[in-house]
């Protein structure tokens, strides 16, 4: 019965995306929200300017109506939602203020950090009312320890910054994010599914139709991009599933791709402000393969074979296949 209803609410979250879609798309053409492109990038993505953005209103949409719809309300359901649409409203109000306010970098770094911070606190508060298991497991072995509150919540609010930023970094290509986030979020309900946390496993098969409802029209050429608005909501709920799955350490796995991203831009700027040398021809690592020479669509394709080979080793290593 569980598994019909998480296929029902991929369904309904895919044809709420489907439908709502269209009517955006428009809506945002006419009110001139359109993509701002990095002049350094690669010269194929300028014409790429002025293609809708902000489409991730699309997939917080969907997700909200199915989640709302068919989860189960508990204090991981309230965890997840804040999760989601808490940080995703920080990324609504970046690409808000890059668009209306003319402002290449949005929300400023502080700015950014505070919402998230904020967000982040509201989630340990409630995890704590909740009595949440604040030790941590080694996927795959029998080894944990407990840290206890004191270093376990600012440990998870570390997580969420750093895992919604990774996923920010992978938002980059048409139909990259879309791909690699609706494969992470299928192994995700697996796990929560092992880990009989039934809003968690709602919460990734509603963002598991939301993401490929969205796909159909961010596929390259794209008639939308999801902004920050997606992006960080996706982390968001990426972040929040980890944890109240008891899967914190797996995400590194699981979402690799997302891990590996983050990485080359950490890489880059360390080496260039250290050794005045890049290491890759641009970072996130996916421009560096455009500018190696591959076409778009063979560096997400490649992304999501690697999404899905990753995917595949944590279930296996989380004894979930």
């Amino acid at each position: 019965m569980d598994i019909q209803l998480l296929l029902l609410t991929i369904g309904v979250s895919f044809i709420l995306a489907v439908i709502a879609a269209p009517i955006l798309i428009p809506l945002l053409r006419r009110m001139k929200f359109g993509q701002q492109v990095r002049q350094d990038g690669p010269e194929s993505h300028l014409a790429k300017a002025g293609t809708p953005t902000m489409g991730g209103i699309v997939i917080l949409l969907a997700f909200t109506l199915s989640y709302l719809k068919f989860s189960i309300v508990n204090t991981d359901f309230y965890v997840l939602l804040v999760a989601t649409l808490g940080f995703g409203l920080i990324g609504f109000l970046d690409d808000y203020v890059k668009i209306v306010f003319k402002r290449s970098m949005g929300l400023t770094a502080r700015q950014k950090l505070l919402g998230q911070l904020l967000f982040s606190g509201i989630i340990c508060f409630l995890l704590f009312q909740n009595g949440h298991d604040t030790s941590i497991s080694i996927p795959g072995t029998s080894w944990g320890w407990d840290w206890g509150g004191w270093f376990y919540y600012p440990f998870i609010i570390i997580m969420l910054l750093a895992i919604s930023n990774a996923v920010n970094f992978t938002d980059g290509l048409d139909g990259l994010l879309s791909g690699v986030s609706a494969i992470a979020f299928g192994a995700f309900a697996l796990v929560a599914l092992q880990a009989t946390s039934m809003p968690a496993a709602f919460c990734a098969a509603a963002m598991i139709g939301a993401v490929l409802g969205f796909l159909v029209f961010n596929t390259h050429p794209a008639k939308v991009f999801m902004g920050d608005t997606g992006s960080l909501g996706i982390g968001g709920a990426i972040g929040a599933i980890a944890i109240v799955t008891k899967s914190e350490l797996l995400f590194l796995i699981i979402g690799g791709v997302f891990v590996i991203e983050m990485l080359s831009v950490v890489l880059q700027v360390a080496s260039f402000k250290t050794r005045g040398k890049r290491i890759f021809k641009m970072s996130p690592i996916h421009h560096h393969f455009e500018l190696s020479g591959w076409s778009e669509w063979r560096v997400v394709i490649t992304f999501w074979v690697v999404g899905v080979v990753l995917a595949v080793l944590g279930l296996y290593i989380n004894k979930g296949l």
